[in-house]
């Protein structure tokens, strides 16, 4: 079927101006968008009017600060957005205009009708495609468009949804013409993107105008969240007590902040592909202590990567065995597998007629005028029309048919729109054709000189649709406002956009919105909140589920932690004794050098202190901001970042950013070595101060902002086996060289184990061997003692084995007892205290072995089944 072309593809008028949000009037075309830094409130539009009335004393002059907290509360939350094509700076602070987008009643009223109508013609072909496809023998949608389209999964054809829907998210991006008119541009069906950054948007933006937010009494959003999770949950296989998880690419995903948001504000779990198996036709978690069933998944993986044993055998993403899960109906995914051809541009110009056809009714929000070039006769009447049109790919996202980014006919030359109309002639069927629209202009703060200003900018609104489960359908009463790029003219954070918060506002007779956190009331009849039920039992013990990726994260996550913290202390130590009172031995000198060579602090080659300490000590001090050539300090901070950045949903905002503040910091105090001598020996001694001050901070975040779930003990775990591991090595080759022997030496032991202020409280300046070893190795009240770490390591792995149902084969673990120091003081004939080497190299390689068993227990699960597949 050829929709026919209207005689002009801009028939939305856009030359006749575009719409000024802030004055609520028609900007003429030729009217430039500058700035207004002299603004007469007067002139605004009535709500845009309240807004700045709602300022305070201060008025305009107090925009700068309010921007400056907006910027740093991003900063602070680690709000991200990554860009794959910036290897330098993959993770880019979130773009976040000051004021938020302003909707009044009547705005929200056309557009919420219009795209419940539209989510319901949607979820309606949906149901005919994977079904009869009687759209397809009437001919309402080309054969060709849905039997080519490589998200058409033939696989899922007949297969019913689970549930009974199979669109739960859909998103709509609208542009408002000069009329004020809504249009939608484009709508997003596969793993739609932007309920994360809504949330924070709403919190950032709102808390600068708490004021005008309150008095304007802005719409929430909380409720269509629970509506949404709440339905999910009552249409998965396992009914209200369902396991929801949301799958996510990864860290290294552009919009991975706001997967790990949006899991942590439902309280569903964050997976990744390796997380999951398929056992049975049915979708289970690997978690700390085995499998636990999945009922439901919210994916954010485009459907291509899915499921490597039907689709890209390559993906890493997915999990094998996933589609034959849904179609056995245990399992729901939110969107369902398929759904990703509706996200195609060219299916917007037949959905006017599929809406009469389909609901018996026109659409009430319009698309942009839009053409497949995949039929002869609209693409020879539509190439004359490209100077003043967009060009789209016909499949988006696909990685078997062409794909591109989008051009924008307006901003193109002659040339330019040559080569766009030869490579439509080569393979029509892939380009799709839509009207140019300018769209709406929103007031955003600048500052170009020295006086800031309002700048209007174009922008586009993406609206949600969410499923309550039940049938029905909620618009989220706002939505993810996006500012258009200057230079792509189009709204992508990738190529310059940025995004604003979108205010939807009551009516004059609406009643104030009720706050989610008291909509029971006061007379309220709360019989049922206190009422006790079985199920509320089971609920309030029930644990959290840690994954198995999860779980080893957590693992790595303490022990970067604590390897820092050793490498930071030791690199300090051995440039203090390299310019300190006491005068290096020869054994001292070669202790450190043993030291730091083992702890990656120096490149293997360094010539020794011993001979050249110049030498030594310009490489070891040029490596400290290494991240790539030595395993050292850098390096360290680099792995501890990235652990952390895969563990976002777990981390209290302020363990995270302590954890980026270190790694930013020791960044940015560069390579000390560049000043030389003293200089550089004093900046690097600066610069590991602090870093173990930050250091410090995230040592208090995990003790004390953190869950103590099995996790929690795991990272401790961690932090011990570290512990245990680099001071029994260092305390071994101590006695090893004989430098515990020297007065330098004694008092690096106890600087290494941290334990300078306790032991000189308790033997003042003895430098007893007995003692030394009675307070570093055997005491367990010294929380830095290999006792101390062996009883916390204890502890925490007896927790461990209560929640497990086949307990660990340990290895041996007996830290040392009081009534074992004569015997760990006894030396041989040449002095070396074969006794305590002994129980040093016994402790490290059970540490070894424990950290072993442990992978291989709780993040492989090798001694499991290995069953996959199968009825």
């Amino acid at each position: 079927m050829t929709i026919p072309l209207q005689s002009d593809p801009g028939s939305t008028d856009q030359d006749s101006g575009v719409f000024d949000e802030l004055h609520g009037r028609t900007r003429p075309a030729g009217e430039p968008a500058a700035v207004i830094s002299r603004p007469d409130p007067a002139a605004f539009a009535p709500h845009w009017r309240r807004f700045f009335g709602g300022l305070g004393p201060d008025g305009w002059h107090d925009l700068d600060r309010r921007a400056s907290a907006l910027r740093r509360h991003l900063r602070d939350n680690g709000v991200t957005y990554n860009v794959y094509a910036d290897e330098a700076k993959l993770q880019r602070p979130w773009p976040l205009e000051l004021f938020p987008l302003l909707l009044p009643d009547a705005d929200w009223q056309r557009i919420e009708a219009g795209v419940l109508q539209r989510v319901r013609l949607l979820e309606a072909v949906m149901h005919d495609l994977y079904g009869e496809r009687r759209l397809l023998k009437d001919g309402l949608i080309p054969a060709a468009l849905v039997q080519g389209h490589p998200d058409y999964l033939r696989a899922m054809h007949g297969v019913p949804a689970v549930g009974g829907t199979y669109l739960h998210i859909a998103a709509f991006d609208l542009a408002r013409d000069a009329h004020g008119d809504w249009w939608v541009v484009s709508q997003r069906t596969q793993a739609p993107s932007g309920l994360g950054y809504l949330l924070e948007n709403r919190a950032a933006v709102s808390a600068q105008f708490a004021d005008s937010f309150d008095s304007l009494r802005v719409r929430r959003l909380a409720a269509s969240y629970r509506g949404f999770i709440e339905g999910l949950k009552a249409q998965a296989p396992g009914g209200a007590d369902s396991h929801i998880a949301l799958l996510t690419p990864g860290p290294y995903n552009e919009t991975y902040f706001e997967q790990s948001y949006l899991a942590r504000y439902l309280g569903v779990t964050l997976v990744e592909g390796n997380d999951l198996t398929v056992r049975g036709e049915r979708l289970y978690l690997k978690t700390l202590h085995g499998l636990r069933p999945v009922h439901g998944l919210i994916k954010r993986v485009d459907d291509a990567y899915l499921d490597p044993l039907e689709m890209r055998p390559e993906s890493q993403l997915g999990v094998p065995g996933l589609l034959q899960a849904v179609r056995a109906g245990t399992v729901l995914v939110a969107n369902a597998p398929g759904a990703g051809l509706l996200e195609s541009s060219a299916l917007l110009g037949f959905l006017p007629a599929l809406s009469r056809q389909v609901l018996g009714e026109p659409l009430r929000l319009p698309s942009l005028h839009t053409w497949w070039c995949g039929e002869p006769p609209t693409l020879r009447e539509v190439l004359p029309q490209l100077a003043r049109c967009v060009i789209k790919p016909t499949y988006p996202w696909s990685t078997s048919r062409g794909t591109f980014g989008p051009g924008v006919g307006p901003l193109m030359s002659p040339e330019v729109l040559q080569s766009w109309a030869d490579s439509i002639q080569r393979v029509p069927e892939e380009h799709t054709v839509q009207a140019f629209l300018a769209p709406s202009l929103m007031p955003t703060w600048t500052r170009p000189g020295d006086a800031g200003g309002l700048l209007p900018r174009p922008t586009m609104l993406r609206v949600f649709a969410l499923s309550d489960g039940s049938g029905r359908w909620s618009v989220l009463p706002g939505g993810m406002t996006r500012l258009v790029s200057a230079s792509a003219g189009l709204a992508t954070m990738a190529l310059g956009g940025s995004s604003a918060d979108t205010w939807v506002l009551p009516g004059a007779a609406a009643a104030p919105p009720a706050d989610p956190e008291h909509e029971a009331g006061p007379h309220a009849d709360r019989s049922s909140l206190v009422a006790i039920t079985p199920a509320d039992t089971a609920l309030v013990q029930r644990e959290r589920l840690i994954t198995s990726r999860a779980a080893e994260g957590l693992f790595w996550l303490g022990r970067y932690t604590e390897r820092a913290e050793n490498g930071a202390r030791l690199a300090g130590i051995v440039l203090n004794a390299l310019h300190g009172e006491e005068e290096p031995s020869p054994a001292v000198l070669m202790w450190l050098e043993q030291l730091a060579a083992f702890a990656g602090l120096v490149p293997p080659g360094t010539p020794s202190p011993l001979h050249d300490r110049a030498a030594f000590e310009r490489a070891l001090i040029q490596s400290l901001p290494d991240t790539e050539g030595t395993p050292g300090i850098g390096y360290t901070l680099r792995r501890l970042y990235q652990v952390a950045a895969s563990l976002r949903e777990r981390l209290s905002p302020e363990h995270w950013s302590f954890i980026k503040q270190a790694r930013e910091n020791w960044r940015r105090a560069g390579d000390p070595s560049q000043h030389g001598g003293e200089a550089a020996s004093a900046d690097a001694a600066r610069a590991l101060a602090q870093l173990s001050h930050t250091l410090a901070a995230v040592t208090g975040a995990q003790q004390d902002r953190m869950w103590r779930d099995d996790g929690w003990r795991l990272l401790t775990v961690g932090r011990q086996l570290e512990r245990l591991l680099h001071l029994s090595d260092a305390l071994s080759k101590g006695f090893y060289t004989n430098a515990v022997h020297d007065a330098a030496g004694y008092g690096v032991v106890l600087e290494l184990f941290d334990s300078t202020i306790s032991f000189h409280a308790r033997h003042q300046r003895s430098r007893s061997i007995a003692a030394l070893i009675e307070h570093v190795v055997l005491n367990q009240q010294n929380p830095r003692s290999l006792g101390g770490a062996l009883q916390l390591l204890q502890d925490r792995l007896a927790r461990l084995r209560q929640h497990d149902s086949q307990p660990l084969d340990l290895p041996p673990l007996h830290g040392p007892v009081a009534d074992e120091l004569p015997r760990l003081c006894e030396a041989d004939a040449i002095g070396d205290f074969i006794h305590l080497q002994a129980r040093l190299a016994q402790l490290m390689a059970a540490g070894a072995r424990l950290s072993d068993e442990i992978g291989l227990r709780h993040f492989s699960h090798a001694g499991e089944e290995h069953t996959s597949l199968g009825a």
